[in-house]
């Protein structure tokens, strides 16, 4: 179903679908890179919306400010996390009670990430985080966020071309608590041929809890 969201710089585009009627958790899914190509259609949240609707999570996908029929500009990352927070809210409202499952993909993952810091999901998944990341993109790093206490899991390919796999792993390891870490062998950014990997990897750390 798609949808149009009171954003807060303007209408957010969005898509809900929704595998029961009654959901006892949602998702909310956050998309790369608006600069750079990054929508709600992206084949990686595609993706990570089949593996959580495949267990009876609804899911809410969305255009951040300035993509699709999004209104707005780019607000380099803190805006976009107000866009998340506002499709959260659509969610709590939909489905009062419903346990809260954030995602997010590159850009998505630091969107998600902040976000979860004051959500408190039931579970986080986050799809290449960027870490070690160059100028004028190195202040969107997920390195220094707040750990979140919910179950996280971390998903990195380690031949992945934008992002630095082995800081991703280094910075994950440090963590405390520790999330869950799936290195996927001979992996770019982008999952070709990785997305059945990832979807599985996804559908075993919802089930685990």
């Amino acid at each position: 179903m798609r949808l149009t969201l009171a954003g807060p710089a303007g209408p957010l585009e969005a898509l809900l679908e929704e595998p029961a009627p009654e959901p006892s958790r949602f998702a909310v899914l956050c998309h790369p890179h608006p600069l750079y190509g990054g929508t709600m259609e992206n084949k990686v949240v595609w993706t990570l919306a089949r593996a959580l609707e495949a267990e009876g999570i609804a899911t809410l996908r969305f255009n951040f400010r300035g993509v699709g029929a999004s209104a707005g500009r780019f607000a380099g990352g803190a805006g976009e996390t107000d866009d998340a927070r506002a499709v959260l809210s659509f969610g709590q409202a939909r489905w009062p009670g419903a346990r809260v499952v954030l995602a997010g993909f590159s850009f998505g993952a630091y969107v998600a990430l902040r976000l979860a810091g004051e959500a408190a999901p039931e579970r986080l998944i986050t799809v290449a985080p960027p870490v070690g990341l160059a100028a004028p993109l190195e202040r969107l790093s997920v390195e220094g966020l707040p750990v979140p206490a919910c179950p996280w899991l971390i998903v990195q390919g380690d031949a992945d071309e934008v992002v630095d796999g082995r800081a991703v792993v280094s910075w994950a390891r440090a963590l405390s608590p520790a999330p869950s870490l799936r290195v996927l062998p001979g992996v770019g950014h982008y999952f070709h041929g990785a997305l059945g990997t990832l979807r599985e990897a996804v559908r075993d750390a919802v089930r685990s809890g």
